[in-house]
């Protein structure tokens, strides 16, 4: 089937990229508002986009024309932590997805527990196993919706010790989730290890390619 994208709405376009760039990882980000109120939302159109100093990036859309409460706090100028996301903790994080009233706590109201930060001001959500702190380093827009990459300098990394090992983490031990389309997950499932068979590759793998 050929698909023009012209010939589509915004979402049907969004149904079309989510199915097919997948398997996503997602960013379980915290917020907090100018009362104290932290807010707390997935968001799977999620990346790193520089190790030195690292950054993380997530994109934000619109709800109904309006600034959903993480661009809104952020905006305002709040901090805040990426939570990494484990097949064990979906249930509250896919809860957090749900269209909560402008300015209502996800947080408060499913009983989340958080974990204060180490250095910003937002706390992160103690399930989680994995805190990247982060402070705001730039917004762009994009398209006739003008949606928002959000990049942030992650300031400081908090993860559970049994996740780490000579400071990388342990993939045998980390079971991330993954994002499908629509309201689908996946866990990791099998995981293989490849290896170069030219000098090339040996390269490659020195460099940590």
């Amino acid at each position: 089937m050929d698909i023009d994208p012209g010939d589509l709405d915004s979402a049907q376009c969004y149904r079309l990229l989510v199915g097919i760039v997948v398997p996503r990882p997602i960013a379980w980000v915290t917020s907090m508002d100018a009362a104290g109120q932290v807010n707390a939302a997935p968001f799977s159109c999620y990346t790193f986009v520089c190790k030195a100093p690292p950054m993380v990036a997530i994109v934000v859309g619109h709800r109904e024309s309006r600034l959903k409460d993480t661009s809104r706090n952020i905006h305002a100028g709040s901090d805040f932590v990426v939570n990494a996301v484990t097949d064990d903790i979906a249930e509250p994080m896919h809860e957090t997805s749900a269209d909560y009233p402008p300015h209502m706590s996800e947080v408060a109201a499913l009983g989340l527990e958080l974990a204060p930060s180490k250095v910003v001001s937002t706390p992160g959500i103690a399930l989680s196993p994995i805190h990247m702190e982060c402070r705001l380093h730039r917004i762009e827009r994009f398209g006739r919706e003008n949606e928002e990459l959000i990049v942030g300098e992650v300031v400081h990394f908090n993860i559970d010790d049994g996740l780490v090992a000579d400071r990388r983490i342990d993939i045998e031990a980390y079971h991330p989730l993954a994002r499908l389309g629509g309201p689908n997950y996946a866990k990791l499932g099998e995981r293989m290890r490849m290896a170069f068979s030219s000098e090339f590759g040996g390269q490659a793998n020195r460099r940590g390619s």
